[in-house]
C-alpha cells in the first residue's frame, strides 16, 4: 500500500522543484507545492501531492498557463474582479485572498471573482490564512460536472466546493471546507489508487446504479450530501463562482485530471473585516463561547470527544509529524516517481512506516 512515511518538507521540495521544471516561476511552485502538502498533513490525501501529476499533465499541454498573470476586469473599492487567463488555480486564489483581505481592511468588506481558472486545491488552505489575519473568510468554486441533478443520472453540475472560516480562541482557526457531494470525488480516486473499494453511499455506475467500485464511480456520477439539499447548494455555488464571475458553468467546466482540456473554473473569495461590525472582543468573545459549548457537549454513546470546525485537521496534522511524516498512497507514489524522471527532480526517500 505505503512505502513508509516522508517528510513534509522534502515533499515540499520536490514538489516546487518539479513545478520550477516545468516553468512555473519559483514563488509560485512553493506556493503549489505548500498546499498539496498541507492538505496530505491534515489527513485530506484525496487533494494532496496525488494530484502534482495531474496539474504537471496540464501545464505540459498549455491548458493551464505555467505563468500567472491575471487581468483587473473591474474595481469598484470593495469588489474586484480579476481574469485569471489560465493561470495556476491557487496562485490565483491566493492573490484573490491577499486582495480580499486589504479591500476588507480598507472597506469592511473586500470581494474578489476570480475568471478562467484552473483547480485550487484545498479550499481551507485560503480561508484558513485570512482567518490567521484576523478575518471571516468565504471561499466557492466550482467544479467539472461529478452529480447528476436531483432525479438525474448524468453529470451535469459540479461538487462546487466552498469553505468559510473565522478567527478562534487563542490564535486558533474556525474552518469548514466541504464539496456537496456526499464524498469529494478525489476520495474516490484516492481509493482507486490505493486499491480499496468505496461505500455504496459514494456513486453510481454510469447506468445509474449503486457501486462499491471506485473505478466505476469515476465513470458514473457522484451522490450529492443530504439529497436534494446538496444538489441545490452545488447548483448555487456554481451561480456565484461561475455564472457571477463570468466563468464556465455546469458542463462547461473541466477538472484538473483532464490533461488537454482548459478548464475555465471561477472562483469568489468573500473577506469580512469582524472590526467594522464595531465589537471586535464581542466577536472574539462569541465565538469562544460556541467553541466552548460544543466542545464540553455530553458525548453519544460511542462518542470519544466533540470537535468544533477545523479542529480535526489541526489534530491530524500534528499525530502526522508526530508519526514521523506523510503517507503516500501507492498509485499516488508510483505517479510522483514518474514525474520525477520526467522532471529530473529526485524525489525524497522514506522512512519505515
Amino acid at each position: 500500500m505505503t512505502d513508509g512515511r516522508f517528510d513534509p518538507a522534502a515533499l515540499r521540495a520536490f514538489g516546487s522543484a518539479a513545478l520550477s521544471a516545468l516553468g512555473v516561476p519559483g514563488g509560485d511552485a512553493a506556493l503549489v507545492a505548500d498546499s498539496l502538502v498541507q492538505a496530505d498533513l491534515w489527513g485530506h490525501s484525496s487533494h494532496g501531492l496525488l494530484r502534482l501529476p495531474w496539474y504537471a499533465a496540464r501545464l505540459r499541454s498549455g491548458a493551464m498557463r505555467a505563468v500567472t498573470e491575471p487581468a483587473v476586469l473591474s474595481d469598484t473599492g470593495p469588489l474586484v474582479l480579476l481574469d485569471g487567463r489560465a493561470g495556476v488555480g491557487q496562485v490565483l486564489t491566493d492573490r484573490a485572498r491577499a486582495l480580499a483581505t486589504d479591500r476588507a481592511r480598507q472597506h469592511g468588506v473586500g470581494v474578489v471573482g476570480v475568471r478562467d481558472s484552473n483547480h485550487f486545491g484545498t479550499a481551507m488552505w485560503f480561508t484558513r490564512r485570512a482567518a490567521q489575519d484576523g478575518f471571516v473568510a468565504v471561499l466557492t468554486t466550482n467544479a467539472s460536472p461529478a452529480m447528476a441533478p436531483w432525479g438525474g443520472r448524468e453529470k451535469r453540475v459540479g461538487t462546487n466546493p466552498w469553505s468559510i472560516a473565522a478567527p478562534g480562541p487563542d490564535g486558533t482557526v474556525v474552518a469548514l471546507d466541504i464539496a456537496n457531494t456526499a464524498v469529494a470525488r478525489g476520495k474516490i480516486y484516492l481509493a482507486q489508487s490505493r486499491g480499496e473499494s468505496i461505500p455504496e453511499s459514494w456513486a453510481l455506475t454510469a447506468d445509474g446504479a449503486p457501486t462499491t467500485d471506485p473505478a466505476e464511480g469515476v465513470l458514473g456520477v457522484v451522490l450529492p450530501m443530504a439529497g436534494h439539499k446538496g444538489y441545490a447548494i452545488a447548483f448555487m455555488m456554481d451561480v456565484l463562482s461561475g455564472a457571477l464571475t463570468g466563468s464556465a458553468v455546469g458542463t462547461g467546466v473541466h477538472g484538473p485530471y483532464e490533461p488537454e482540456a482548459r478548464s475555465g473554473c471561477g472562483h469568489l473569495f468573500l473577506a469580512l473585516d469582524p472590526e467594522a461590525f464595531g465589537d471586535r472582543a464581542g466577536f472574539d468573545a462569541r465565538v469562544r463561547q460556541l467553541v466552548d459549548e460544543v466542545r464540553t457537549t455530553p458525548l453519544a454513546q460511542g462518542s470519544d470527544a466533540v470537535r468544533y470546525p477545523g479542529e480535526v485537521e489541526d489534530l491530524a496534522e500534528a499525530a502526522t509529524l508526530a508519526a514521523g511524516g506523510v503517507v503516500l498512497a501507492r498509485d499516488a507514489l508510483a505517479e510522483l516517481r514518474r514525474l520525477s524522471g520526467e522532471t529530473g527532480v529526485p524525489f525524497p526517500g522514506g522512512v519505515p512506516a
